[in-house]
Order: C-alpha cells, then structure tokens, then sequence
C-alpha cells in the first residue's frame, strides 16, 4: 500500500515543516485540526494543478479561514500527485471553511477557467490529524 508510507512520511514532515504562508487564524496546538489532503492529478494534468495552486488556491484557502502549512510533490506517483496539509482552529472551523471556499464566486470562477480543457484532479484523499502531546512545536521560518 503506497499511500500509507507517503502519508506517514507526510504526517512527520508536518512536525518538521515551517508554515509556508501566512496564518489566518491563530491556532491553539491542543486543539487545532490538520487535514492531510492528496490530489491525484489527472493525466497530464499536473502542471496546471500546481499552477492553480500557485497562482490562486493558496490565496483562496486563506481568505477563508485555513491556514497553508506545507505543500509537496510526490516523487513517486506516474501521473503525479499533489500532498498538502491545512490546519483549523476545529473541525466546525474546517467543514465552515471549505463550505464558503466552494461556494465562492472567485473560486468558481478560478476552477471553471482552469479546467476548460478537463478536470485536474482524478481523486482527493483527505486525513484528519491532531498534533500529539509529544510533537515538537511547528518552527516558525521556512
């Protein structure tokens, strides 16, 4: 099973990684909520995945109360794959955040215009994860 090592491998680089972008909302460690998530880009598809990604979804993400805390690439996926996580205050926090995330205008927009020429994601995956009593605190730099 290669999702399970790569989430693994995801889940413990979160606790090493520096929140990439600016937080939205200030986070509480014991009760913040991370979502692993995992696109599965369609063929031929990834460039303009993370081309949407880099232009627009991350700007998106915080204007509606999630927090970017790191992005990767899968070296070892054929058609590619996007792995990223977020974090919430909660979990009512996460469903009211991608509930207005998917009903924005802009967003729409932004996703009608990206995908005029075919989908980009074949598949998401999505993991919830609180941080453990145990984890070293997030750095702050990059």
């Amino acid at each position: 099973m290669r999702f399970l090592p790569a989430s693994l491998f995801a889940s413990v680089a979160v606790a090493m990684a520096a929140p990439a972008f600016a937080q939205p909302a200030k986070l509480d460690p014991q009760t913040a909520v991370y979502e692993l998530r995992t696109y599965y880009a369609a063929p031929g598809k990834l460039e303009a995945l993370n081309t949407r990604f880099r232009q627009h979804t991350l700007k998106m993400f915080e204007k509606h109360g999630m927090t970017n805390v790191a992005y990767w690439s899968d070296l070892d996926a054929p058609n590619g794959r996007v792995i990223y996580v977020l974090a919430y205050p909660s979990r009512e926090a996460r469903d009211a955040s991608w509930k207005a995330f998917g009903s924005d205008p802009e967003w729409r927009a932004i996703a009608s215009a990206s995908e005029a020429n075919g989908k980009l994601v074949d598949k998401v995956e999505s993991v919830f994860m609180k941080m453990t009593d145990y984890s070293p605190p997030l750095p702050l730099g990059r």
